[in-house]
């Protein structure tokens, strides 16, 4: 057999599984997981909805849940960034307040909802990315909670719920709910609360948190626990300290131990591959960010890796380090992604912030093409000791550009152009992975990314990843304690950070010109398509224009800052919104040409997802729509559902 025909013959499989897991026999698609499949494509294998009629989509209806702010001095806007389920006709998500709302899918009316009523105050971005769903096997068919919707809330509580009633499982935990600071030790107010899904796998919910940055040497630890799904039992504990250190047990928790402060914790949504047990846990830097010395005692070990967990034990199984010591927020921010290298071995996708690519073995973490360590600058901060080499890629190449050339700065004007070289030459830049610094540092890529929690999406029978990236540059300057007078408060990515333990205060905040737009030329997002058997890259496109934001904004295809995720189809449509010009948009996966587009009465910044209710039915697109505070768009509360011609 060629070596042409049995790709074909393994796509036609892929396909075939894929059609077996997403439909039913009765012709019902459904999206069971935050990216559809466990291993996070985001990929339906619908085809309704085609590059042909797409731009007959119309809305059907319109929910609105009511849980928004715009915050107060900057602390407390809502972002709505959730991706809902669609399991048995009912649609699952939560609001950025951590209700869990339940909807008929074809008509959008409530079902039930449930008000956990959690304590939001001091809460940066509220925000909820989604919920996981269980069926209990062992359970007798219509029992209470035979079903159950889990959700881990910002005030530390891991919640579970029936699927059909939204009543409380009061079996599981204390009355529904485990606490999710026990086995942390002190932990302070909004220092410490999950923002992502859990994940269920082998009878067993996964949480992971949110730590906030730059605040102390001691942070709560970040490691990752496993609840039994049933009985809310902690069965086992991956405490994220390097091998040659202690690492405490689920056993040791039960008997008072806690989790080792300052280890890396992982906040974005983890993923999986039940056939091999196996957990890929993206993580964050040891404590603090941007100051290292010899305070964070050997923790970078695990951080801004990939790590493969045996779900049945949390032992690891293996670990692939996108950062060395990292100094700059770079952490792995973007949900793991499996799929299957040229058609037949399992394969593994890690995305950056820095727009790198790794593309791995998933059984053992070996990159699938070539990753080069090379040298980058030196630290000039008394007392820190940056790696002398970080791990570049090969293929895909960096999506993200590595330099910024003085000469390369962009603004509306010469005059605030001028302004932008003028801050320039006051920094330390010498490229990607220049240090944090005394003088101010210019970290391009910024802290933001690259490319964030959206993740990528995967067509598994063309085998092409899209991504959507932003160029945002950032500015991070280290302030020695004594020297500083200013006040020791902000939010998560404009702020001042104590780094108490450290000697050193940190200060940063987004590169912008006095007329506040980045001071590197468009684009400021963008789409991209790669091969994943070849690593090339097939298309590149703007993602946004300034719709809403200067006058004849839709001419402006400049691109914008992101946050979000896209979602393929097999009908070769790629649908993302994400963009602050609050478009939904649909592009030909083929060659990135936009065939649609609306606008949604928010921005959408969660993953758009699709199904169908009956083999006869209409193909539903859905989006939550409800701006991203903290990103300056208007906030709000909107879960909007296309059809063809709106039927």
């Amino acid at each position: 057999m060629s070596r042409m025909m049995r790709g074909c013959l393994a796509s036609v499989l892929i396909l075939a599984a894929c059609i077996a897991r997403a439909e039913s026999g009765d012709g019902i698609a459904q999206w069971p997981q935050i990216g559809n499949e466990i291993g996070g494509a985001r990929y339906s294998p619908l085809t309704a909805i085609d590059r042909h009629n797409v731009s007959r989509l119309k809305p059907k209806w319109i929910y609105h849940h009511g849980d928004f702010s715009k915050g107060e001095n900057g602390v407390g806007a809502t972002a709505f960034e959730v991706t809902p389920l669609m399991i048995d006709r009912t649609l699952y998500f939560c609001t950025p307040y951590n209700r869990i709302v339940a909807l008929d899918a074809a008509s959008g009316a409530e079902r039930w909802t449930y008000d956990p009523h959690a304590n939001l105050t001091h809460i940066y971005s509220k925000v909820c990315r989604g919920v996981a769903y269980w069926q209990d096997s062992q359970a007798d068919a219509g029992a209470a909670c035979a079903t159950r919707i889990f959700e881990a809330t910002l005030d530390d509580r891991l919640i579970a719920v029936d699927a059909k009633t939204g009543k409380p499982c009061d079996a599981f935990g204390a009355h529904g709910a485990v606490n999710l600071l026990h086995g942390l030790g002190e932990v302070r107010e909004s220092e410490y609360y999950p923002t992502s899904a859990p994940l269920v796998i082998d009878g067993v919910v996964l949480t992971n948190a949110f730590v906030k940055d730059n605040q102390r040497t001691t942070a709560p630890g970040g490691g990752i626990r496993a609840w039994d799904a049933r009985t809310g039992v902690l069965r086992w504990v991956w405490d994220s300290v390097p091998p040659n250190m202690h690492a405490v047990t689920a056993a040791e928790v039960e008997q008072g131990a806690t989790l080792t402060p300052g280890t890396p914790n992982s906040w974005g949504l983890m993923s999986a591959d039940p056939e091999h047990h196996l957990v890929f846990v993206p993580t964050g830097s040891a404590a603090p960010d941007h100051y290292a010395g010899a305070e964070r005692k050997g923790l970078s070990y695990y951080g801004e890796s990939v790590v493969a967990l045996d779900s049945r034990s949390g032992a690891v199984q293996w670990h692939f380090q996108t950062v060395h010591h990292d100094l700059w927020d770079y952490d792995l921010a973007a949900q793991p992604v499996t799929y299957l290298h040229d058609g037949k071995t399992p394969a593994l996708i890690a995305a950056t912030k820095l727009g790198f690519v790794f593309l791995l073995d998933r059984l053992t973490g070996k990159p699938l093409f070539p990753v080069e360590e090379r040298k980058v600058p030196a630290s000039t901060v008394p007392g820190e000791q940056a790696s002398p080499t970080q791990p570049f890629p090969t293929r895909p190449a960096p999506l993200h550009p590595l330099t910024l050339k003085r000469d390369d700065l962009w603004g509306l004007t010469f005059w605030d152009k001028g302004k932008c070289r003028d801050a320039l030459d006051a920094l330390d830049y010498r490229g990607v992975f220049t240090p944090p610094s005394l003088q101010g540092t210019l970290e391009y890529p910024g802290l933001g990314g690259g490319i964030n929690w959206g993740s990528v999406s995967v067509d598994p029978v063309h085998r092409r990843m899209i991504v959507n990236l932003q160029t945002a540059p950032f500015t991070i300057k280290l302030v020695p304690r004594a020297q500083f007078d200013g006040a020791m408060k902000g939010g998560d990515l404009v702020a001042v950070g104590p780094q108490e333990g450290t000697p050193y205060v940190v200060v940063r905040g987004p590169f912008l010109s006095p007329l506040k737009t980045p001071c590197v030329a468009p684009p400021w997002g963008k789409l991209v398509a790669i091969d994943l058997d070849t690593g090339n890259k097939l298309w590149e496109r703007p993602l946004g224009n300034l719709h809403g934001m200067a006058p004849f904004g839709d001419h402006f295809h400049t691109g914008t800052p992101n946050s979000g995720g896209s979602m393929q189809t097999a009908s070769g449509l790629v649908f993302i919104a994400a963009t602050m010009d609050a478009y939904l948009r649909a592009f030909d996966a083929d060659n990135g040409d936009e065939l649609w587009r609306t606008e949604l009465p928010f921005g959408g910044h969660g993953v758009p997802i699709t199904y169908r209710l009956k083999a006869d039915g209409p193909q539903y697109l859905v989006i939550a729509a409800g701006g991203h505070g903290a990103l300056g768009d208007a906030v709000g509360d909107a879960v909007v559902a296309f059809t063809l011609d709106g039927k």
